[in-house]
């Protein structure tokens, strides 16, 4: 990257949207072509949502880099670089900070009504500490920030495991890396996350594009062990 005068960058982790390889944990109860459709909306809401803050924003791909360009001309891009998530994350970290930023964050493309007030309170933390995240209900993260580059958080870690944060959280003390926890949210992985989704924010553009383009109903209450016996009509 070109070395920058703002202090702030958020970026966006985001796949090129190919059906059966995005959100396939949504299938069922939607197809690969349905569960592409919301992943597109989940991750527009979540551009749409960060874009002109007084934060620098940039998507940060795995693909083909046509259907960003196309649809986000006006969003900075830049490739993930790495063999694993892990690699890419810090070499996308890394990037920003020895770009000038000094307080970089990262957050993934599945969590359309994260709070803003998380980002603002992010960057804040990232004043005084090294480290901020916020944990996600599934034992991993839905953001990660830095001012200064810890490699070792993103090496040999349990990626996509539900002792991700645990294990986190003793890299840190181990470490004695000074870091700040935000409040817990949740991201968009499989239907039990879809319904919390629309009870927890209906006025979402993610939860209005459920309704109306999908025609999912809430039942009024629901087993997350049948989450994924769910029907869309």
């Amino acid at each position: 990257m070109e070395k920058v005068d703002n202090s702030a960058i958020l970026g966006i982790f985001a796949k090129e949207p190919v059906a059966g390889l995005v959100k396939t944990r949504l299938c069922p109860p939607l197809d690969f072509e349905q569960a592409t459709e919301l992943y597109c909306q989940i991750l527009d809401e979540t551009i749409r949502r960060f874009s002109g803050q007084f934060f620098d924003l940039v998507i940060c791909y795995a693909g083909n880099e046509d259907f960003f360009a196309q649809n986000y001309p006006q969003i900075p891009r830049q490739p993930q670089q790495g063999a694993d998530l892990g690699e890419r994350m810090a070499n996308a970290l890394q990037g920003f900070l020895s770009a000038g930023y000094r307080q970089a964050i990262l957050i993934g493309s599945d969590s359309p009504d994260l709070p803003l007030s998380h980002l603002e309170q992010a960057f804040v933390a990232l004043q005084s500490t090294e480290v901020v995240i916020a944990p996600a209900t599934d034992g991993g993260y839905v953001l990660i920030g830095e001012n200064v580059h810890q490699p070792e958080l993103f090496a040999k870690m349990p990626w996509s495991q539900a002792d991700l944060m645990q294990q986190t959280k003793k890299l840190l003390a181990q470490q004695q890396i000074s870091w700040q926890q935000l409040p817990v949210w949740e991201d968009i992985d499989d239907a039990i996350s879809l319904i919390r989704l629309l009870q927890r924010s209906p006025d979402s553009l993610t939860a209005s594009y459920v309704r109306d383009r999908l025609g999912f109903i809430l039942p009024e209450k629901i087993d997350p062990q049948e989450s994924r016996g769910l029907d869309l009509p």
